[in-house]
């Protein structure tokens, strides 16, 4: 082999080890709720009290999750639904918003319902850089 051809090799093995996913190359970087496996997403709806009528649609988000699911997530990942009742009562949405943030580290808050629920924790969910997607109402 001439020597700009081992010097070409050469290059492209240290290419290689450079890119072969050492262990900094190996570990992913994805926000809270999310990983290679599963996205975590938190719905508060009333599923009591006077709006509980509203929950259907609580309960279809979480049927549509599960034919996702069933038919092998989204790019793979499954996608983990944490439904919360706020018995539509903006005090207790802000509750259940800190929970699924803090404790159950959801990636997003989907379809939550009610304008005054939702402004209840628009504060919050911003200042901890937490989407609230596709607001019901």
């Amino acid at each position: 082999m001439k020597r700009s051809g081992v010097w070409l090799v050469a290059v492209l093995v240290a290419a290689t080890v450079a890119t072969a996913g050492g262990p900094a190359n190996a570990q992913k970087k994805y926000d809270a709720g999310a990983s290679d496996t599963a996205i975590k997403i938190g719905t508060i709806m009333p599923f009591t009290g006077p709006a509980a009528a509203y929950a259907t649609i609580g309960h279809t988000i979480a049927a549509y999750f599960k034919k996702i699911n069933a038919e092998g997530g989204l790019n793979g990942r499954k996608l983990n639904l944490i439904a919360s009742d706020d018995s539509y009562n903006p005090a207790t949405t802000l509750q259940q918003a800190r929970r699924l943030v803090e404790d159950e580290q959801v990636l997003l808050i989907f379809a939550g319902l009610g304008t005054q629920t939702n402004a209840a924790i628009r504060d919050y969910m911003n200042a901890r850089k937490v989407p609230q997607l596709f607001v019901v109402g």
